[in-house]
């Protein structure tokens, strides 16, 4: 997404730092292997001098190599369990739901935390899932919160939307379109600000 506005993920992830970001996630599926692992280095540099978190979005095996905190994996990607094989008890996992029924499997995996959505439309990626909505948030909260579990809500959340999504019980919120909407480095620095102050 980055590249297509012509963004430096890099030159973000600075911006990001800089407005009080603390939690970047790596989502690079179309890169191939050396770029991306090349890419997480820097990025890792930058984000552990900042005292943040980097995940790296599918890729266990770049994550390791590259010292990331941890993983993020969908439905169709290595399960929680193979990817502690790779990364370790103490890295951050984190799996990807959309239905009751994923949540209620994920709780039982070895993960850190469990993301639900698309929580509204979004054409940032293509889930196969239509919105699941805000009285899915709070199911889906109320099953992790009882098996220990932290809740991220992704997809299609704004400033306009993000306090409805945390009222609905989600602990922590994962956003890309409403951070980037602009291809200006001083906008999104403005953009970044307006998110820590508006949801811390």
């Amino acid at each position: 997404m980055l590249d297509a506005r012509g963004l430096d993920p890099l030159a973000v992830c600075d911006v990001w730092l800089d407005a009080g970001i603390r939690l970047i996630q790596l989502r690079a599926k179309a890169m191939s292997s050396g770029p991306v692992l090349t890419l997480a280095d820097a990025l890792v540099a930058r984000t552990r001098a900042a005292g943040a978190t980097l995940i790296i979005n599918d890729r266990a095996d770049i994550a390791a190599q590259c010292g990331a905190d941890g993983v993020h994996v969908g439905q169709d990607d290595l399960s929680p369990v193979d990817v502690r094989v790779v990364v370790g008890a103490r890295a951050i996992v984190g799996l990807s739901t959309h239905t009751d029924a994923q949540v209620a499997g994920a709780v039982t995996q070895p993960v850190s935390y469990v993301a639900i959505g698309p929580v509204f439309g979004t054409r940032t990626k293509d889930t196969g899932y239509d919105a699941v909505g805000l009285a899915q948030v709070t199911r889906a909260a109320a099953m992790a919160q009882a098996a220990g579990k932290s809740l991220v809500a992704i997809g299609g959340i704004t400033l306009d939307n993000a306090a409805s999504v945390l009222e609905a019980g989600a602990d922590s919120l994962a956003v890309i379109s409403d951070l980037v909407g602009t291809e200006n480095r001083r906008g999104l620095a403005e953009r970044a600000r307006a998110w820590m102050t508006t949801t811390a």
